[in-house]
């Protein structure tokens, strides 16, 4: 499997690498949680947008983010979630892209979100302004009622590979046993035909397990909770990196 290295941290080697969410609402209350994330034993900061009150006004996101990483000191992933796969707010499709191009040409992004199932020719010319930028792709799906069959998760994170992704992630929420089964498999499954970082979780608390057992099926990453998490079943980081020691291969 090929890696991608963003600053001093190298996902899909070694441990599952542990990102924590900024779910603020306010720029103060950002960089409080951005100062804060200084401090938290985690290894990439994600900056929730679509919990930003301002993130529609022009040039504040990418504005903001470069104080964002000048508090928090480690690689930034910076995320839109769509309302409809479990985001904070409603946004156009126009509006979502135009504050990513603006992040990208003028704010401090190390890896960029990007949402599989958004226009096919906008994510193209998003990813591909991204690559010229040094930005890594994090292209993802999630599904907050139900596990979709396990050929149908190897198709989205193969999707997502062919769209230039750098990391392919998914998330499904799990009705039983059975669906994280599903999740798990699906993820070794992937790995044999796409070479790239896979980031892959069975939500809620039934699904838990998929999120510190990384290294024994495939996903290279694992979201922390710091004080409030941003989707179910989030592991508080204060234990999340001894868990991971302990279910280490090697």
């Amino acid at each position: 499997m090929s890696t991608v290295t963003v600053e001093n941290v190298v996902l899909g080697q070694g441990r599952p690498k542990i990102i924590v969410p900024i779910v603020g609402t306010t720029e103060e209350a950002i960089l409080k949680a951005a100062a804060e994330a200084h401090d938290l034993d985690c290894d990439l900061i994600e900056w929730r947008i679509d919990w930003y009150q301002d993130v529609a006004a022009e040039g504040a996101a990418a504005a903001l983010s470069h104080k964002v990483k000048k508090a928090i000191q480690k690689p930034l992933l910076v995320t839109f979630r769509t309302k409809k796969e479990g985001g904070e707010m409603e946004l156009s499709d126009e509006l979502y892209f135009a504050i990513y191009r603006d992040i990208l040409e003028n704010g401090a992004a190390d890896l960029l979100d990007v949402e599989l199932f958004m226009d096919e020719a906008e994510v193209a010319v998003t990813v591909d302004l991204a690559h010229k930028k040094g930005v890594k792709i994090v292209m993802c799906n999630h599904d907050f009622f139900a596990t979709p069959a396990k050929e149908e998760i190897v198709k989205r994170l193969t999707a997502m590979n062919a769209k230039g992704a750098d990391i392919c992630k998914i998330a499904v929420m799990p009705q039983s046993n059975e669906d994280v089964l599903t999740l798990l498999s699906a993820t070794v499954e992937t790995k044999k035909t796409v070479k790239k970082p896979l980031i892959t979780m069975s939500m809620g608390a039934l699904g838990m397990v998929s999120r510190v057992s990384g290294e024994v099926f495939g996903s290279a990453a694992t979201f922390g909770a710091a004080k409030q998490a941003s989707a179910p079943g989030q592991v508080p980081v204060g234990r999340l990196r001894d868990t991971l020691e302990t279910l280490k291969l090697s």
